[in-house]
């Protein structure tokens, strides 16, 4: 009889620039992963809460919003380019396209772009890829890079230094068309007076009162997701090397302050959006852990026509996540999170 130790995920070394993951399982948007998601991050847009304003809309269900599509495709990239991760960095020209409703399938691969090593820490190194999700009928939904930081296994261990070009992957975003014979005015109270586009000034920042605890439960929602990063969830490996980890202890996914911060600004910024266009770049500045609370902020940057759709326009946005640290009797305001946002908003004058 043998004992076989099974080791899962890629360590820096074991990354070939050019090389396709092909991930495994792919993820159904249940109703109770649906659910689960976008009532946690406070999601205020009624495309998500209500089916028959959906479908008034030409949705065919209830659309999953964008950060929980992002969390979807995201960790199922996990086993294959982050399980052995320190950090992820930086998201890199994250671009949607088909919309997903409840019941969708969404099923993702990875192509590694480039390995560095770390001139400092002889340890880890830094991979890059891009990753694109897909559904059930093969139209892109998500396409992304991102930049991670990965231990070596051996830290003698040579890797290549090749570099790959991105893939042009082609993503047509997609919504419904305006319908001036639907009747959106009768739909109108179910989102707020004041988040359309004609609302929107650039230059304001938007304050986001509310905010949103993230309690140990935060391993649980990793798991739903088939996030194995071990940096998640095993407090053990953490205390046997706390000097090894971020903060000495089991760091949240940054895909749930994303998430968060996404959600957190939908009643003041995404409540009358139709869909999120692009996302330039991200990062997570900070690392969140078991206790603390996410607070966000959104600056218009930009107001523009949307176009071929006169019903819509584009705001151009800088969405912030902070949190607060009381040490030595003093509160101080870190940031946590950074995202360059673009979204599609409606035009008073088409919907009410």
């Amino acid at each position: 009889m043998a004992i076989i130790r099974k080791h899962h995920g890629h360590f820096l070394e074991d990354f070939e620039p050019g090389a396709v993951y092909r991930h495994k399982l792919g993820k159904t948007i249940t109703e109770g992963l649906f659910a689960l998601f976008t009532d946690f991050s406070m999601t205020a847009n009624p495309l998500s809460k209500n089916l028959p304003y959906a479908q008034a809309y030409g949705y065919p269900g209830l659309v999953v919003n964008p950060g929980l599509v992002m969390l979807v495709v995201f960790s199922q990239s996990v086993e294959d380019v982050s399980e052995n991760a320190r950090a992820n960095l930086e998201y890199i020209d994250m671009r949607f396209g088909a919309p997903v409703c409840v019941g969708d399938t969404l099923e993702a691969e990875t192509l590694v772009l480039g390995v560095r090593p770390s001139s400092k820490n002889p340890t880890l190194g830094v991979v890059h890829v891009q990753t694109t999700g897909r559904n059930q009928r093969g139209e892109v939904v998500l396409t992304f890079q991102r930049k991670v930081q990965v231990w070596k296994r051996d830290e003698n261990a040579k890797v290549s230094d090749a570099q790959f070009e991105p893939k042009d992957i082609p993503v047509s975003l997609e919504i419904p068309a305006h319908d001036p014979k639907a009747k959106y005015a009768e739909l109108a109270h179910f989102s707020s007076p004041d988040t359309y586009f004609e609302d929107f000034t650039a230059g304001d920042t938007l304050e986001h009162t509310r905010a949103r605890v993230v309690t140990t439960d935060h391993i649980m929602l990793t798991g739903i997701l088939d996030n194995t990063s071990q940096v998640h969830c095993n407090q053990w490996m953490v205390e046997e090397n706390p000097d090894r980890f971020v903060g000495g202890k089991l760091i949240v996914f940054g895909g749930i302050p994303f998430n968060l911060c996404l959600g957190i600004s939908s009643a003041d910024v995404g409540d009358n959006a139709l869909a999120d266009i692009r996302y330039v770049t991200g990062r997570h500045t900070a690392p969140i852990f078991a206790g603390d609370t996410v607070f966000a902020s959104t600056e218009i940057t930009a107001t523009r026509d949307f176009d071929g759709r006169p019903d819509l326009g584009v705001l151009d946005t800088i969405l912030r996540g902070h949190k607060f640290v009381r040490k030595d009797g003093e509160t101080k305001k870190i940031e946590i999170f950074y995202l360059e946002r673009e979204v599609a908003v409606k035009r008073r004058s088409h919907y009410t």
